[in-house]
């Protein structure tokens, strides 16, 4: 790793996209530009209702690939809430 570079990235190049790909991101940046709010479950569940068959985990992979993220909320759960009390950890050895 002296430059910085995965060597699995230089031994192999990745393969080009193929057309069922093409179409499907297609057809998810129209859905992401109507909807961007929604994830890949929702995604999936549209896709599914137009009848293609497709993979939740090939939809976030696709997803990924274009930078498309959902405008949402993400999950908060390492803050803690305002006023919270911090309770001392007692099993430490002193």
């Amino acid at each position: 790793m002296l430059l910085g570079i995965a060597r699995s990235g230089v031994y192999r190049p990745p393969r080009p996209a193929n057309d069922n790909d093409l179409a499907l991101m297609r057809r998810l940046d129209e859905l992401f530009t109507a909807w961007p709010f929604l994830g890949s479950r929702r995604m999936t569940a549209m896709l599914k209702t137009e009848r293609l068959q497709v993979n939740r985990k090939r939809v976030q992979r696709l997803m990924r690939k274009m930078g498309s993220r959902s405008l949402g909320p993400r999950p908060n759960t390492t803050r803690p809430a305002p006023g919270h009390k911090i309770y001392p950890y007692l099993l430490r050895a002193t």
